[in-house]
């Protein structure tokens, strides 16, 4: 039978509505868009000198100025926590001297040894996980670095009985620790580049041990670069990457980054650094290049460090990642129970504690650092108050600088803990 084509037509254009009306009629509505999760204040984005102009702890303020000016150091930051409450942050002399700007507890600056912590509460992340513990052995068959670069290299076996614990504590045996070396390496190893961390691996496992592994110490930024690697290992993810995702973020810290080599490097709000010139201001360039140069600005390869060495921060936001690994009520751990109790644990004052100096009950929790234009110290006393300061210049000292800022806590301590005004700067509004 013959249809006319005018009648298709029409048939066509009724199905075509009656389609898009049963489609009409089973069209979900479109949700709403949830608000996004509110973030916690950015410390670094509210935090000012006038915030921490307390009257009664001006001969604070004193005392801390006395102290920059004593060892000629350009300027310092300051941060005091009380029971996981930020009560105390103040930047003293010189940001920059050169431009005039004046140091605010919102600038960040090298920790140098201190990175160390963070790495050591990755690790502790990675265990709490069960995505390793730190009693697994690195290297060898069932090492969690069993990788051709490093099964070629390693001759001695003893390297198979290092464990992740023995490289948190400083056990691991290694004959040398080479990473502030560049140059040296570059020579004995004939390279024609500045060494990457795959040959500081090369240089340092051809060699035999210098002791068994756990049976001795020796402190080893080499070990935290292994642990940097071991990190990426594990988590499958680039090791800044991993921390910055499982470690800073979840503590509510926001402005820590791995820090440049050079000036021109350097963050928006990251101070600018100064050598001692007793510490010998100037050396050669870690490239080789023969250029002479600022030892704080191109005489090391800062991001090489990596969890050794490489973090910036302020005191503030380095009190914040405090708080969360503490054991403390009133501030949410990022780490369980039991991996504080780890971190913490003291054995003697020949065994480093995991990621920490010192934990010995009595004195509280230490850490140092110690790197070219900066020192670190963060304390943590037995009564839950926590003082950190960090400098940007470094004196002719050197690691032995950490004392005399102790020191200074422990005589401020004394005069104005009492006078601490009673608040919590973690909770402060952005302004």
């Amino acid at each position: 039978m013959r249809i006319n084509g005018k009648v298709i037509s029409r048939i066509a254009v009724a199905v075509i509505i009656a389609a898009a009306a049963a489609s009409f009629i089973f069209i979900k509505p479109v949700p709403k868009p949830q608000p996004l999760p509110k973030l916690p204040p950015r410390l670094n984005l509210m935090l000012t000198n006038e915030m921490s102009e307390v009257q009664d702890l001006a001969g604070l303020d004193r005392r801390v100025r006395n102290y920059l000016r004593k060892w000629f150091i350009k300027g310092g930051s300051l941060a005091i926590m009380r029971n996981d409450s930020l009560v105390y942050a103040k930047g003293y002399g010189w940001a920059e001297e050169e431009k005039e700007l004046e140091m605010q507890p919102s600038h960040i600056m090298r920790m140098a040894s201190v990175s160390k912590l963070i790495t050591a509460v990755g690790v502790m992340v990675l265990q709490d996980k069960e995505m390793l513990s730190i009693k697994d052995t690195v290297f060898g068959p069932s090492g969690i670095l069993n990788d051709s670069l490093f099964n070629s290299v390693i001759k001695d076996r003893n390297y198979h009985k290092i464990t992740v614990e023995h490289l948190l504590r400083h056990q691991g045996g290694f004959y040398r620790d080479p990473l502030f070396s560049s140059k040296d390496v570059m020579l004995q190893m004939r390279l024609d580049h500045p060494p990457v961390k795959e040959d500081f691996y090369k240089l340092v496992l051809s060699h035999k041990v210098s002791f068994m592994p756990g049976q001795s110490q020796r402190y080893s930024n080499f070990g935290y670069l292994l642990l940097s690697e071991i990190i990426e290992k594990v988590s499958g993810k680039p090791y800044e990457q991993f921390i910055r995702e499982e470690v800073l973020r979840p503590a509510g810290c926001f402005d820590m980054h791995i820090g440049g080599s050079y000036y021109a490097d350097k963050r928006d709000n990251e101070v600018r650094y100064y050598t001692h010139e007793g510490d010998g201001k100037f050396i050669e360039e870690y490239t080789g290049s023969g250029r002479m140069v600022e030892r704080c600005y191109g005489g090391n390869n800062i991001p090489l460090l990596s969890g050794a060495g490489a973090w910036c921060a302020s005191p503030a936001e380095i009190a914040r990642l405090v708080a969360s690994i503490d054991g403390r009520p009133e501030v949410e751990d990022i780490i369980s129970p039991e991996a504080v109790a780890q971190m913490t644990e003291y054995f003697d004052k020949d065994t480093y504690s995991l990621g920490w100096n010192d934990t010995a009950p009595e004195k509280g929790w230490s850490r140092t650092g110690t790197l070219s234009g900066t020192t670190a110290l963060v304390k943590y006393f037995p009564d839950g108050e926590c003082w950190i300061m960090i400098t940007n210049t470094s004196t002719w000292r050197g690691p032995s600088q950490s004392r005399q800022t102790d020191a200074l806590f422990k005589q401020c301590r004394e005069l104005y803990s009492e006078k601490l005004p009673a608040r919590n700067m973690f909770e402060f509004p952005i302004l």
